[in-house]
């Protein structure tokens, strides 16, 4: 097999993990000299690509990939950009194949959720296409752990793991001060359209009167009533309540309660603060003094507290992808399987594209309560095992080391391209 050059690329929002997946990449490249020589890295995700502004990875040391296993961000740099159809937009896919001609690129490595999962695929389409000789491979990735087939999303279980934590401790910190002080704490989550990262505060506790005392999901329509009801009943049995609301809360018919008018580059409505908006209605309808705090970008930098169990997964996605590439697989993702859940073990499968792009993976009802407050025992048992293990990288002078890249551009060969 000729050698040819590869590109990886990273799109979305960014965990404290996706590092990780870039280090198995680009670890077994290396290791495929016979096939691959090359690795170039794409500034900004699939723009770096279109506008030729790629980053040599091979002036990267050995040490320096090593050490983005620990390093959270984008260290390539990221972005929220989806190529359009083919058909409509046929420049940008010319000007992709371009691009790759110059620099003798056939292995395509683009590692993102389920809008770069569509990205992916529609790259893999070059080949047949526009007959320009490429394999594309997704590398999962998104803290929503939304993405179809997989079992979970690399990402995910160390912002479950933050989240679980969070919510313990700040739970501790209202239960000391709620006899004289704050009765109520909102902690706002991540989560648009799926209810996953909400479910993980659920963690927090298990016994009876244990935080959080309610759990606000997308997938649950959100009746005001209700909800106060059950703050009013948690305060009066066991002093306060502690909240955990998914950014995507929403009305029956649809509407999110912090519905920030918006749009991102996605398409996606642009949420903007359902805590504080969920706080408002505490204050105005039962008058208790309460707290509320945004996890944000905390929830999926905290590398410090990542889980081992996701670190592992999100490496051997990125080894894997190599794998499906070097073995003439094209438009695939690896996905991880559950193969047992006590002892929990599991491995690394493909899944077509095609059943990938633009599906989105919702809580399953016997995830949640029937109250629609609460997870169940079936949705503990699966979130579990995903935060278990600490990963935690060296530090140095009280704090992390993280990987520091040249991040050195290669020679641009063609003439400017404009978005």
């Amino acid at each position: 097999m000729a050698q040819h050059n590869a590109f990886y690329a990273q799109s979305g929002g960014v965990t404290a993990v996706i590092n990780a997946s870039a280090c198995g990449v680009i670890e077994a490249c290396r290791q495929a000299p016979d096939q691959i020589g090359k690795v170039y890295a794409g500034h900004n995700g699939i723009i770096g690509a279109l506008t030729e502004d790629l980053i040599d990875v091979t002036q990267e040391s050995d040490e320096s990939i090593a050490a983005l296993r620990h390093t959270p961000g984008g260290a390539f740099g990221s972005c929220r950009y989806k190529l359009k159809d083919i058909d409509t937009h046929r420049a940008q896919y010319e000007r992709l194949i371009e691009v790759f001609k110059a620099h003798d690129i056939r292995y395509f490595f683009y590692n993102g959720g389920g809008d770069s999962a569509d990205t992916c695929l529609k790259v893999s389409q070059l080949s047949e296409k526009l007959g320009y000789p490429l394999t594309a491979i997704h590398v999962p990735k998104t803290v929503d752990n939304d993405l179809p087939i997989t079992d979970n999303s690399p990402g995910f279980g160390s912002v479950a793991k933050y989240i679980a934590t969070s919510t313990l401790e700040a739970s501790l910190d209202i239960a000391s001060m709620c006899a004289t002080s704050t009765k109520v704490f909102v902690l706002e989550v991540m989560g648009r359209h799926a209810g996953w990262i909400a479910a993980a505060g659920g963690l927090a506790g298990e016994a009876e009167g244990e935080p959080p005392h309610m759990i606000i999901f997308p997938e649950i329509p959100f009746n005001r009533k209700a909800a106060m009801a059950r703050v009013e009943e948690s305060v009066k049995n066991y002093g306060y309540c502690v909240i955990v609301v998914s950014e995507g809360a929403r009305y029956e018919d649809g509407t999110f309660l912090a519905d920030a008018g918006n749009t991102d580059a996605f398409g996606h409505r642009q949420l903007g603060g359902v805590a504080p908006t969920l706080a408002g209605m505490i204050k105005q309808d039962l008058g208790y003094k309460y707290h509320w705090a945004v996890a944000d970008y905390l929830q999926r930098a905290a590398r410090h507290l990542a889980s081992k169990t996701d670190v592992e997964q999100a490496y051997a996605v990125g080894r894997e992808a190599v794998t499906l590439a070097l073995a003439g697989k094209n438009a695939m993702m690896p996905a991880i399987r559950r193969i047992s859940q006590a002892p929990y073990q599991w491995d690394v499968i493909s899944a077509p594209l095609s059943q990938v792009a633009n599906q989105e993976k919702f809580m399953p009802r016997d995830f949640i309560s029937e109250s629609g407050f609460a997870i169940t025992q079936t949705c503990r048992d699966y979130l579990s095992p995903l935060i278990q293990g600490e990963d935690f990288p060296p530090f140095e002078n009280g704090l992390p080391k993280v990987a520091k890249l040249k991040l050195a551009k290669a020679e641009r060969k063609l003439p400017i391209f404009t978005l």
